[in-house]
């Protein structure tokens, strides 16, 4: 291996380091805890060398909401695959989406409620936002119904999925009614 190959597998095995670092952090303490001083103390670097990595906080969050999108897609397709029909995988899709935001609330926030620096729904997307949107997509799609533009109907079961998972996590919607209104979403909304 050469001086090059193992200098940049050390960045990149610093920048896991300070991404999961700040993910740990955000999940024990919220992401108000996070900041580059207590980063750089944690992970036992200089703040220069955090910096050398990401320019700021808004940088950290946005790299913890690219790990976040790669394993919620990776979680969906586990989910869909495993279910038989439709309809069970529409349900597990739907039940594998609020367990991660539950499971996952510091990288749910960084992936849809806090400012990384992220682009939606554009050209310069990144990949794992794209196919994290793709695994929501590969199991909707088929039950959008007739004449309803596949993706449009994602993106108002994503929104009502989002709205399910924000409002239960704030207290706003009881946690125990949880199945009662993916089975209502469900029926509702998916032409099975």
């Amino acid at each position: 291996m050469s001086v090059q190959e193992r200098k940049q597998r050390e960045r990149a095995d610093r920048e896991r380091l300070i991404v999961a670092t700040a993910r740990e952090l955000a999940e024990q303490q919220g992401w108000d805890a996070v900041t580059t001083r207590l980063l750089a103390q944690r992970i036992e670097y200089s703040q220069p060398v955090l910096y050398s990595h990401f320019r700021g906080k808004r940088e950290i969050i946005g790299a913890v909401a690219l790990e976040g999108a790669a394993e919620m897609a990776a979680a969906l397709r586990a989910a869909t695959a495993a279910a038989d029909g439709p309809r069970a995988r529409v349900t597990a899709l739907a039940r594998t989406y609020l367990a991660f935001a539950e499971h996952n609330p510091a990288v749910y926030d960084a992936m849809f409620q806090l400012d990384g620096g992220l682009t939606f729904a554009e050209d310069d997307t990144p990949e794992p936002l794209k196919d994290a949107f793709a695994a929501l997509l590969e199991s909707l799609g088929e039950v959008a119904g007739e004449g309803v533009h596949p993706g449009l109907f994602t993106e108002v079961f994503w929104a009502a999925l989002h709205g399910l998972a924000t409002l239960t996590r704030a207290g706003r919607l009881p946690p125990e009614h949880t199945a009662q209104r993916l089975e209502l979403l469900v029926d509702r909304l998916a032409v099975l």
